[in-house]
Formats: structure tokens, C-alpha cells, sequence
């Protein structure tokens, strides 16, 4: 129906423009012919009508004018419309997938399968999985969190989930938020699971003089009183 009307309307605007192209046309050539054959050779009572014959052409230029203003406004509307209605939704939505696809496909591929591979008991596969997705997204933390997580929890692994962790830190620049959690993850890792809690501590200090005056900061600096270190 939408496209429907579209075509009318257009027909409408179109046949208008037709119109527009083909009024006057005769009746201003026969005008001005007359003014200019009165002038070469009319009488007296004719050339009297010069002056008013004149008011007709500019009469008839001036609707002529108006009707074309008129068109011009009704086509520019009629454009409007549809680039607004279907055009602009149109680009919006191929802009939209054109930056989000690639990431979505990764959270519905890659992390789907790993997930699914964890939940069947297939912890290798889900790492290798979860480094599919690291690979693909080197800026996302999940996937290194997650081959973590499985490292010490589900294979009793833990200093190859401190070296994952490690890698992960060492091989990107991350965002400050990004950066601490994982700082504080490995810190955890070696004050729980390694009971290394010197390179604990060092690593809540390195997060303190990497972030200071921030609330990870703060944390650090929480967990080491709870420590009993500061």
C-alpha cells in the first residue's frame, strides 16, 4: 500500500511537471508575436493595446513561475518522504551490521561452540575454542577470564592459569578497567590457588602505582589490609 500511494503520487507530481513544461508556452509565443507585429506596423488603437498585452505575458510568466515553485516544493516533500520513511532506516540498518556483524558473529559462533563444549565436559576443546574467540576479539577479556577459569577450576591447573592470565596482560594494551581486573584475577590466583603471596602482593602494588588515585587503587589497596600487608 505504502509503495502504492509512492507511485501515485509520483505519477501525480510527474504528469504535473508535464504540465508545467507545456503551459504558457503557446500563449506567451502568440502574445509576444502580436506585441512585436503591432510595434513593426499596428495602428494607433492597437498599439495601445501594447501595454496591456504586456501585463498579460508577465501574467501568465508569473503563474507559470508560481506553479513551478509549487512542483519543485510537492517533488522535494514527495523525496523527503521516502528518504526519511525508507531510505535513511535502510542505510542505518546496513551501517548497523556492517560495524556489529563481526562481533556478533564471534559471541554467536566461536563463544557459543566453546560454551557448549564446556557444558559437555570438553575442557580442552573449550580453550581452544575460547583462543578461536581471543584471537578474533585480542581486546576482549572474556575469552582469557574464561580459558582461566577452566584452567583452575575444572583441570587443577593454576599456574597455567596465572601464565594465561600473564600472557593475556603482557600481550595487549588494555583499557585501565580491563587491565586491573585481570591484574586482579592473576593476583588472586597466586594468593589462593599458589600460595605465592609475595608475587601477590606485587602485583596489587604494580595495580596501585598503574592506577593510582583510582578505585582499583582503593581495591588493591583494601586487599592488602586485608592481608595484613599495609
Amino acid at each position: 500500500m505504502k509503495w502504492f500511494i509512492y507511485i501515485v503520487l509520483g505519477l501525480a507530481i510527474g504528469g504535473g511537471w508535464l504540465w508545467f513544461m507545456k503551459s504558457g508556452v503557446g500563449e506567451v509565443e502568440q502574445l509576444e508575436a502580436e506585441i512585436d507585429r503591432i510595434e513593426m506596423e499596428g495602428s494607433v488603437e492597437e498599439q495601445e493595446k501594447v501595454p496591456g498585452m504586456r501585463e498579460d505575458v508577465e501574467s501568465v510568466k508569473g503563474q507559470k513561475t508560481l506553479s513551478g515553485i509549487l512542483l519543485a516544493f510537492l517533488t522535494a516533500g514527495l523525496v523527503g518522504i521516502i528518504f526519511v520513511i525508507d531510505v535513511l532506516p535502510a542505510m542505518a540498518h546496513r551501517f548497523t551490521h556492517a560495524v556489529y556483524d563481526s562481533a556478533e558473529m564471534v559471541e554467536d559462533d566461536v563463544m557459543h561452540d566453546a560454551r557448549a563444549k564446556l557444558a559437555q565436559g570438553d575442557y580442552e576443546g573449550a580453550i581452544a575454542a575460547f583462543r578461536e574467540a581471543a584471537a578474533a576479539e585480542p581486546m576482549n577479556r572474556l575469552p582469557y577470564v574464561e580459558i582461566a577459569k577452566i584452567q583452575r577450576d575444572n583441570l587443577s591447573d593454576p599456574a597455567g592459569a596465572a601464565s594465561t592470565l600473564r600472557q593475556a596482560i603482557e600481550g595487549q594494551a588494555w583499557e585501565e578497567n580491563d587491565a586491573a581486573y585481570l591484574m586482579f584475577r592473576l593476583a588472586e590466583i597466586h594468593q589462593q590457588n599458589l600460595g605465592d603471596q609475595a608475587t601477590a602482593v606485587s602485583i596489587l602494588q604494580q595495580v596501585m602505582e598503574q592506577f593510582p588515585e583510582t578505585r582499583h587503587s582503593a581495591n588493591a589497596r583494601a586487599k592488602l589490609h586485608d592481608w595484613g600487608v599495609v
